[in-house]
């Protein structure tokens, strides 16, 4: 990998990690880190992003909202689009570097479900909706783990993108 996509992998990471720490919401944070990284700005998709935080609405009993951020950007630039619904072939792409963000993920994490995850860095689950537990959890480190492995998906995603890229500009010449 070139100096510029180390650079935008980098980039992907910072910006994660600082609006994760800053803003919340992991899903969100992977995708405005990507997006800042490839200079994208897609309101629609960062919003959509919001439901995914904390394993799907806070709940911790879904996949890790980062990897839902990362799914959507990738899917947002390789996914079927509408005018191709009946082409099953046109969502290949999406789904296997999507297949291929997880595989990343669960070989770095060991799992891909938010209640685990906390689990394993903190010993325990924290309800984010509850005072004492967001208290708790912010005590515990959660700020700094979550931003640091929201800003790691970030750069995965990145990378993963820049290479198909370049894969897609290789093949149209």
């Amino acid at each position: 990998m070139d100096k510029s996509k180390l650079e935008m992998k980098d980039t992907a990471f910072k910006f994660a990690k600082k609006y994760e720490a800053e803003c919340g919401d992991c899903a969100q944070g992977v995708v405005a880190g990507v997006f800042e990284a490839l200079g994208i700005s897609n309101d629609d998709v960062f919003r959509a992003a919001t439901g995914f935080a904390d394993g799907i609405g806070l709940t911790g009993d879904g996949h890790c909202g980062a990897l839902s951020g990362g799914v959507m950007v990738i899917s947002y630039l390789f996914g079927r689009k509408r005018d191709e619904f009946q082409r099953r072939g046109k969502m290949m792409k999406g789904l296997l570097l999507s297949r291929e963000l997880q595989r990343q993920f669960k070989e770095k994490f060991g799992t891909c479900r938010c209640f685990d995850l906390q689990t394993k860095f903190y010993g325990r689950f924290f309800n984010l909706l509850d005072p004492t537990e967001m208290e708790a959890a912010v005590k515990a480190g959660v700020v700094e783990r979550c931003s640091t492995l929201v800003g790691e998906v970030a750069a995965i995603t990145a990378g993963l993108i820049l290479e198909q890229q370049e894969k897609d500009a290789a093949k149209s010449q």
